[in-house]
């Protein structure tokens, strides 16, 4: 009985851990991060638990239109040697600006090309161009 509320507890940690780190990503890189992420804190059964709250929460999430038309073109690139990769972190170097008039989201310019950035995680949410 006590080994089968452990494993339910690690199973909600890593299911609150995948949802909410990934919460902004694709559905193919919130199943492999959430995945990652399970699986460290849970092994075999938050792995599960995490790609499929992973992939479940990225499918949903749609970036709207404003927010991708609110981001300058004409600001200075940040040049990073890493490729620039939905679902990778941003090295610290890179700064973070505010997407005018939303909060969740923040944009940098990276190798000359627009990212939408999830603030917390600092991860890509979208390349735009």
């Amino acid at each position: 009985m006590n080994k089968r509320f452990a494993v339910s507890i690690v199973a909600a940690a890593s299911l609150l851990a995948s949802g909410s780190a990934f919460a902004q990503s694709t559905t193919a890189a919130g199943a492999a991060n959430g995945a990652r992420t399970g699986g460290e804190i849970a092994g075999p059964v938050g792995e599960i638990v995490g790609g499929t709250v992973g992939a479940a929460v990225g499918a949903g999430l749609e970036i709207p239109n404003a927010v991708i038309t609110s981001i300058p073109r004409d600001e200075p690139s940040v040049v990073v040697r890493e490729r620039v990769v939905v679902g990778e972190p941003l090295p610290d170097t890179v700064v973070l600006r505010p997407v005018p008039r939303y909060t969740e989201y923040r944009y940098a310019i990276v190798n000359d090309r627009r990212v939408i950035v999830e603030p917390r995680t600092r991860r890509i949410v979208k390349i735009i161009d």
